[in-house]
């Protein structure tokens, strides 16, 4: 029998499969993981969910399940706004090329 074998992960698993645009992928997985937090913060059902950010509940659903690739950044932080989340957005000098980068700090 063959042992198993594992590659180590760089951090991002839209890049390890390969995928165009993974940091893009990456950060709007966060930000739907965060819409997902904070939706069952408040208790909120799906429907509920739903006429706070102006969705259709499936849409919700699918959102929720990872299908968010047509949703764009100003869009998914609007459900945030909507859920009554604060969004700020901050540009700052990175020393080098390689520091220049996107990052999402959620709180």
């Amino acid at each position: 029998m063959k042992k198993p074998t594992s590659t180590k992960s760089s951090g991002n698993v839209f890049a390890d499969l390969g995928l165009p645009n993974a940091d893009e992928h990456l950060i709007k997985a966060e930000i739907v993981l965060g819409i997902a937090a904070r939706i069952k913060s408040k208790g909120l059902t799906q429907a509920q969910a739903s006429k706070l950010i102006g969705l259709a509940q499936p849409d919700v659903s699918k959102l929720l399940r990872g299908q968010f690739g047509g949703y764009s950044y100003e869009r998914l932080f609007g459900f945030l706004v909507a859920l009554g989340e604060r969004v700020k957005i901050e540009v700052s000098d990175a020393k080098t090329k390689k520091q220049a980068r996107v990052e999402l700090e959620m709180s």
